[in-house]
């Protein structure tokens, strides 16, 4: 069985299936704050949509970071490395890549265990 949440005509916002959350990409809702603001608010989201799920994140199986500046890298791993859980960080990739939005600078998707 397939459980999706926040159905919309394009997309769910995640589906669980087989004791896997899967996110679709989080981005931050004031697209005005810095790297560090945007990054914050979307682990804020991930945060919220794991424990609808069920879970949290120290049972992400796998995060995908996708950057508009490479250059925010650093500034962007402060506010990570504060937020993940110690001994159960996850296996990660972080890319620099054009967003949907210019004013996005950050998108995160993640996938972790229930």
């Amino acid at each position: 069985m397939i459980q999706r949440f926040d159905v919309g005509p394009r997309m769910s916002e995640m589906a669980v299936h087989n004791g896997v959350v899967y996110l679709a990409g989080q981005i931050a809702e004031n697209s005005s704050d810095s790297i560090c603001g945007q990054t914050q608010q979307v682990l804020d989201a991930i945060d919220k949509l794991l424990a609808e799920a069920g879970t949290d994140k120290s049972k992400i199986l796998r995060a995908q970071i996708f950057l508009k500046d490479v250059t925010d890298f650093e500034a962007m791993n402060r506010v990570w490395d504060g937020w993940v859980v110690p001994g159960h960080t996850p296996p990660r990739a972080t890319v620099q890549a054009e967003l949907a939005n210019p004013h996005w600078l950050i998108e995160i998707v993640v996938t972790a265990a229930v």
